[in-house]
């Protein structure tokens, strides 16, 4: 062998060993969800006492997420790192800084622009939201320990050291949403401030909470109160699956006041979340009229706030004193929630009760519609008039197609993605959470060996295997399409606990499908990656399902 080609052999035996050692530090990097580009260099930035953090302090949202920053650190190291307002000098290094540059890499709304070296971390974001998601990523760089809040837990060896790296990242899909049911069940204030506290580690920016139900009112509406009086308690609730006819005899309930609303939005804000409020019509109304009952349609009905699951032929009566009560209804709603969207329900309404109503059967005339579809179409379109009316847009799951589709709904798709397709086809914005994909009340393994599930089958694998965009759409439907949505129905979860072991890595799963670009979803790097998310979740306490943990077993469809 020649000098130049033996030279030649070692260098590029040399290349290949830097280029593995590279593509290794990529590898151990865990971030959920996967960054769009992510380049791993040489060095690490180390976090010590004296690090400081630098941001625009005039800014309120700034400052906070460099609070939170500081937050996370110090509870973690027992620091008490200085913050500073960034018009003042900046130290040489040893500085996280947050940088506002609306002319910077990454100008989309929710992208960051994260950098680090031995020197200096920076994030860089062209809104405060962006920042905030590049400090959600800075925090999964370090060391899962960084999630405990009790820094004397933590070993004494433990290095708060950042790899140097280079992140351009923003999301795939403008909505990309967790859903949760407090009707059937209903969960403490403080639940639901970490409910949304993993939204946000996520990347995840809609909380979509979903208020009343057939089991349970569950907001306090001052000009109503029956409707927590009476309609956000039941005197019973079923043990085991439909059918059983075996109830535990206790009484159960709860509600928010509209002091604790306020106070969530707030804490949601704090996390670029925004919260979506659902209130249910024309059916699931069966503990709103248990508690006023001239909103049904029928006289001298004995209504009750139901102990047990399923569909009901509860409905609101179509009268000028519902659609009274429920713009009432709403007017508190839209003071206490600023999102630009509503959630109206307008799924599983039995049209029965309409069938038999005089009242009924009068607006069908008297407006001029074919049938009962068409009345439940003419009465959320009244709704959705109202709310236009105030600067607010409605969602709707996908029954609010039958009868034709109110003129700027939004349909959230659950029945398969069909629904999702035709509302695209006619050029109205779409969600898909498809209860194939994203029902997380199913069954995640063996139901032998699982607690008490709703039914169906939906291991994480399958979860991430999720398109949010249909195929059988072109390049311009597809734009109707925002993103996707999880949703956790919670007839057989009792407890906070059972929330986060259904919910939980599932919901990991969504947020890499709604953050990250197609082309870089790969199962078996997700998994690899969700390893390290679930020493996180052990450090926070999360009661995440553990089949997912280590080896990745053989995915089996359950027997039937």
């Amino acid at each position: 062998m020649t000098f130049i080609s033996k030279t030649l052999t070692l260098f590029l035996v040399g290349l290949l060993s830097a280029m593995a050692a590279h593509a290794q530090a990529d590898r151990d990097i865990s971030i959920i969800p996967e960054p769009v580009s992510m380049d791993v260099q040489d060095g690490a930035f180390e976090i010590n006492r004296n690090t400081v953090i630098s941001a625009d302090l005039s800014r309120a949202e700034i400052k906070n997420i460099a609070e939170q920053l500081k937050k996370a650190i110090d509870s973690a190291t027992g620091y008490d790192l200085a913050v500073i307002d960034d018009d003042y000098q900046q130290p040489a290094s040893n500085v996280i800084s947050f940088v506002i540059d609306e002319e910077g890499p990454v100008s989309q709304e929710e992208g960051y622009h994260l950098t680090v070296s031995e020197e200096e971390t920076a994030v860089e974001a062209s809104t405060s939201t962006g920042l905030f998601y590049g400090m959600q990523s800075l925090l999964q760089l370090l060391p899962a320990q960084i999630y405990q809040t009790d820094y004397t837990l933590v070993p004494q060896d433990t290095r708060w050291t950042i790899p140097a790296v280079e992140i351009e990242d923003y999301p795939r899909f403008a909505y990309r949403g967790m859903h949760l049911d407090v009707g059937r069940h209903f969960f403490p204030v403080e639940f639901i401030k970490r409910y949304i506290d993993l939204i946000a580690m996520h990347k995840m920016n809609r909380f979509h909470w979903h208020l009343t139900e057939d089991q349970g009112w569950r907001i306090e509406i001052k000009q109503y109160p029956r409707l927590t009086e009476v309609g956000a308690w039941r005197d019973s609730t079923l043990v085991g699956h439909y059918g059983s006819e075996r109830y535990d005899g206790e009484r159960y309930g709860g509600y928010y006041t509209q002091e604790e609303v306020r106070e969530i939005v707030a804490y949601a804000q704090e996390k670029h979340i925004t919260v979506i409020p659902e209130i249910e019509l024309p059916g699931h109304a069966s503990a709103a009229v248990t508690a006023y009952p001239e909103l049904g349609c029928v006289e001298g009905k004995d209504y009750q706030v139901k102990t047990t699951w399923g569909i009901f032929e509860d409905i609101y009566c179509p009268s000028e004193e519902t659609f009274t009560f429920l713009e009432n209804v709403l007017t508190e709603v839209m003071e206490l929630f600023p999102s630009e969207y509503i959630h109206i329900g307008g799924d599983e309404a039995p049209k029965a009760q309409w069938e038999e109503s005089k009242l009924a059967q009068e607006v069908i005339e008297r407006e001029g519609l074919e049938d009962e579809h068409e009345l439940q179409s003419y009465f959320i379109t009244r709704i959705e008039k109202f709310l236009n009316k105030h600067g607010r847009q409605i969602i709707g799951w996908d029954e609010i197609l039958e009868g034709g589709l109110a003129p700027n709904a939004t349909v959230m798709s659950w029945r398969g993605i069909e629904g999702g397709i035709e509302a695209a086809k006619q050029h109205h914005d779409v969600i898909m959470t498809p209860t194939t994909y994203l029902y997380l009340d199913y069954y995640q393994a063996n139901p032998e060996t699982e607690p008490l599930a709703i039914g169906g089958f939906l291991p994480l694998q399958e979860t991430y295997s999720y398109e949010p965009i249909p195929e059988e759409l072109n390049e311009e439907e597809a734009q109707y399409i925002l993103g996707a949505q999880a949703n956790v129905w919670t007839e057989y979860m009792p407890s906070s606990e059972k929330v986060e072991y259904m919910a939980y890595p599932r919901a990991s799963a969504l947020g890499e499908i709604t953050w990250s670009p197609k082309e870089k979803r790969d199962w078996d790097h997700f998994w690899e990656r969700l390893q390290t998310q679930f020493k996180r979740f052990e450090i926070l306490g999360v009661n995440a399902a553990e089949h997912f943990r280590g080896a990745q077993p053989e995915m089996e469809e359950p027997e039937e």
